[in-house]
């Protein structure tokens, strides 16, 4: 368990912390999201207008469950937490972080919600989608770290103050 799991909604700095967390550490790097691209050769948005979100989802699920690691910081897609034999092999990686950033923030910060490929079903809006995947982070996480007005650096100092040493 020697390494860190980022999940959180779509915006919430799991990419952005993740490396600056892992130039931290000294760790690699893995977003799961360019993992799924790469095997699909394709943009996530693309994945999902073809194959549907549940074909999305299956690709996400496929990509995380076959992860290996070492030493490493993974920023996951938002939308893992729907598979539980996916989030069961992520926290048998290691330490599992929930970036909680608050709805308005995320508002502000999530502009192109299509065009970043985030699992939306028709007609449901980004509040609904947050209120029904939250209470699925924090099922799964091992630590959460409640964003607020931080820097990306103080972010991923946070988050290595929360793992301890030992679990890094």
């Amino acid at each position: 368990m020697n390494n860190i799991i980022l999940i959180g909604m779509p915006a919430s700095g799991k990419s952005t912390a993740g490396v600056v967390l892992a130039k931290l550490l000294a760790y690699d790097f893995i977003d799961t999201d360019l993992l799924i691209q790469r095997r699909a050769g394709m943009p996530l948005s693309a994945i999902i207008a073809q194959r549907g979100i549940d074909g999305f989802l299956a690709a996400e699920a496929a990509v995380c469950e076959e992860l290996s690691a070492d030493r490493a910081v993974v920023a996951t897609g938002g939308s893992v937490v729907y598979s539980e034999s996916a989030m069961e092999h992520l926290k048998a990686l290691g330490k599992v972080v929930y970036l909680d950033v608050d709805y308005d923030a995320l508002v502000k910060r999530l502009t192109d919600i299509r065009g970043r490929g985030v699992v939306l079903r028709d007609g449901q809006t980004l509040e609904a989608l947050y209120a029904e995947r939250a209470p699925l982070y924090r099922r799964y996480a091992d630590v959460t770290i409640r964003e607020g007005d931080q820097t990306l650096e103080e972010t991923a100092a946070a988050i290595y103050r929360a793992c301890g040493e030992a679990a890094c």
